[in-house]
């Protein structure tokens, strides 16, 4: 029995690119990178003193009463939620809010009030936390307040797997609709790290470019962290086609695997398994593959073992792939990467054009894949695939197909 198709209707996004899914999109296609400076919170001791920031939030139109009770991440979340929906054209009701979900991936949690309350109780002299803490910090919260604020009822909830999160949460979306659980979810990552304890915290692992983020470069010195979230919603082909929504893409399949090897150090097989898995998953064969957005960091040691990975799965069909990482402009946004590469996929298959790995300088023997150096390359793309690999040995691989 051929299983539904699951489709996409609607993105959306903001990060350090834009503040909205389509500048997302210009920025990416234009090879223009979002890394500079921090410039919006206190850099105390910081070493590390660059990032992708969101210079100013667009309006949004959240009461007060709700904005009270949210972290940035969270924030962030609702912004893309609500833009994902306004290009869906949903309508959610009493007749299908229990049949509307979200589900959405963080990296870290609500970070930004973790420190608010340890300056204050420790250094401030302040004897409580803000009363809003708990549900602020909460890892599900995102996808609590996005359920609050579009009237969603179906399955809500949480996904945790550091940098796979959004791949992660896509997936499980997918296996919701597929299970009957619901017609529509919302779904993607979010993520706000740029607060002075998680960056320390990074510093301490040595693998942060000083300067800038050169994904297969040679010369490459680490990534770079940044801030952002991107939701998309996905429905059965059925309920988009019923209810008359402009199918933008099919979300063909995913791939999930653990390295069981290292907290920290990537292997070769972990990523093989999940991107195998995926085409599989997909009913998809290695050549019909134009595209990989890939995980990309640019530390040594995974760009290394990314390439290593693709040509296991892919053989010779790998020398005919385009290959990019946007995190070369958008720079590491942790739980929100997947989803925020969600968005150069979907626009990768509907306009035929691959984004460029931006800042790249000098080639590498070991990372020797076409990367799209700095560039956008125009191409059919009927396939694009996009590459979760995180800490933990946590895996998870999804496919994009045009319709």
């Amino acid at each position: 029995m051929k299983r539904p198709r699951i489709v996409i209707t609607g993105i959306g996004g903001l990060c350090g690119l834009g503040t909205d899914a389509p500048a997302i999109w210009d920025a990416m296609r234009a090879g223009r990178p979002a890394i500079g400076p921090l410039t919006n919170g206190e850099l105390y001791d910081l070493k590390i003193r660059i990032g992708a920031e969101i210079k100013q939030l667009p309006e949004h139109g959240i009461e007060r009463k709700q904005l009270v009770s949210m972290d940035r991440f969270s924030l962030l979340a609702v912004i893309a939620a609500k833009e994902a929906m306004r290009q869906s054209g949903l309508v959610v009701d009493e007749s299908n809010t229990h049949r509307v979900g979200t589900i959405v991936g963080v990296g870290v949690c609500g970070w930004e009030a973790i420190e608010e309350n340890y300056r204050a109780i420790l250094l401030g002299g302040k004897n409580r936390a803000g009363i809003f803490t708990v549900p602020k910090v909460m890892p599900g919260a995102a996808a609590g307040q996005v359920s609050m604020s579009l009237g969603l009822r179906g399955p809500v909830f949480g996904v945790t797997s550091a940098c796979s999160s959004s791949n992660h949460a896509f997936a499980t979306a997918m296996d919701q609709l597929l299970l009957g659980r619901a017609d529509a979810i919302v779904a993607g990552g979010t993520d706000a790290p740029l607060v002075w304890g998680v960056i320390k915290g990074w510093e301490a692992l040595r693998v942060v470019a000083p300067d800038t983020c050169r994904p297969f470069s040679a010369d490459r010195q680490g990534l770079v962290l940044g801030e952002g979230a991107g939701m998309v919603v996905l429905e059965t082909y059925d309920h988009a086609v019923a209810r008359g929504a402009t199918i933008l893409a099919e979300l063909a399949g995913t791939g999930m695997s653990g390295d069981a090897s290292d907290i920290v150090a990537p292997t070769v097989e972990g990523p093989t398994a999940a991107m195998r898995a995926c085409l599989l998953d997909a009913g998809l064969a290695p050549e019909e593959v134009d595209y990989i957005n890939a995980h990309g960091t640019g530390t040594k040691a995974n760009d290394q073992i990314e390439t290593a990975a693709i040509r296991r799965v892919f053989g010779g069909h790998a020398d005919k792939l385009s290959v990019s990482s946007t995190k070369s402009m958008h720079a590491h946004c942790l739980g929100a990467s997947g989803a925020l590469e969600m968005i150069a996929c979907v626009n990768a298959v509907r306009e035929g054009i691959v984004p460029p790995t931006a800042n790249y300088r000098e080639a590498d023997a070991d990372c020797d894949l076409d990367v799209t150096p700095n560039v956008a390359r125009q191409r059919p793309v009927r396939v694009a695939i996009s590459n979760g690999f995180a800490f933990g040995g946590t895996n998870a691989v999804i496919a994009v197909k045009a319709v």
